[in-house]
């Protein structure tokens, strides 16, 4: 009897979570896919930059729970996803050496003022690798200013950073972003690699709704992501995903390349062209070892270009 009283209390509680969990989603949904776009530079990886952001909203979501009062939204946000975005930096060594202190360093000046047009046109086409070349404070001004157009205030909140501190990061940001995008432009492209023969065989039971043949293709320990809703681990339980592609049949998938990766570009019902959005997989060999779904954050598409091998472009 008791156990039983403990799984209602148990199922109460973890409805309650879930309900919260969903409203704190949806007062951030506005500001997400800005935290995104952000979050992709600082780490220079839309795949990454997601992890980050998923990190950035556990701990805001955590940090809520002990306040009294909502903070200014998306000042709060942006303050935690940068310094998420740092932490990412450092385990990944990807950080340098100078610290974010400084853009302390340079004198303020008025020639310095950071506003024009061909600085933020510069950020928004510039290759996310090219933002790796900046320190911290750097990348971090420059992605709010010219790539979001936030305010030199808002941005001083965000950071915690003076105003004259926030316009000589931004004049030296520029410059080393300038320096790498010339020298980015200037590299030969890498040629697009024929897809894997495994993913190959996966998209095409996933066209032609072999859902048993998809299934097959799991390890016994199989894990997935449908990032933002829900996780599975096992066959069994992660097989139960498949069912939401079987029930519209007109999504299509092909084998691409996005960000450096090798991933399944998803086309959705009714579109053409572009992909929806991708779905990575891990693989053990010839079996899926992960599934990370980004149906439910299709925002993270924008972030870079699929490329298609010749011989299996989006029509695949």
């Amino acid at each position: 009897m008791a156990s039983s009283v403990d799984d209602v209390g148990a199922a109460g509680l973890l409805g309650v979570l879930e309900q919260g969990r969903r409203q704190f989603l949806a007062l951030v949904a506005d500001v997400r896919p800005d935290l995104h776009r952000y979050c992709t530079r600082m780490t220079g990886s839309a795949a990454d930059g997601e992890d980050v952001v998923q990190e950035t909203l556990a701990r805001a979501c955590f940090e809520l729970s002990q306040m009294q009062a909502l903070p200014p939204l998306r000042p709060w946000l942006f303050r935690i996803a940068h310094n998420r975005a740092i932490d990412h930096w450092r385990h990944e060594a990807h950080r340098r050496s100078e610290p974010l202190q400084a853009a302390e360093d340079i004198a303020d000046e008025a020639g310095r003022e950071p506003d024009n047009l061909l600085a933020r046109d510069q950020a928004v086409r510039a290759a996310l690798s090219c933002f790796l070349q900046l320190a911290p404070a750097q990348c971090g001004c420059v992605i709010l200013k010219d790539v979001l157009d936030h305010s030199l205030d808002e941005i001083a909140a965000e950071l915690g950073l003076s105003v004259p501190a926030v316009k000589a990061a931004l004049h030296r940001g520029r410059t080393v972003l300038q320096r790498a995008a010339g020298e980015a432009a200037t590299a030969h492209a890498t040629p697009t690699l024929p897809p894997s023969p495994a993913l190959v065989r996966y998209a095409q039971l996933f066209n032609s709704h072999d859902w048993d043949g998809v299934r097959a293709m799991l390890a016994d320990e199989v894990r997935l992501d449908l990032v933002s809703q829900r996780k599975a681990s096992g066959r069994r339980d992660v097989g139960v995903y498949f069912g939401n592609y079987a029930r519209t049949g007109d999504w299509r998938v092909a084998p691409a390349w996005f960000g450096g990766a090798e991933v399944l570009a998803v086309f959705a019902p009714a579109q053409a062209g572009r992909p929806a959005y991708f779905v990575d997989i891990g693989w053990d060999g010839e079996r899926v070892l992960t599934i990370r779904d980004f149906r439910y954050v299709s925002y993270i598409a924008q972030e870079g270009e699929f490329q298609f091998a010749p011989s299996g472009g989006p029509a695949a």
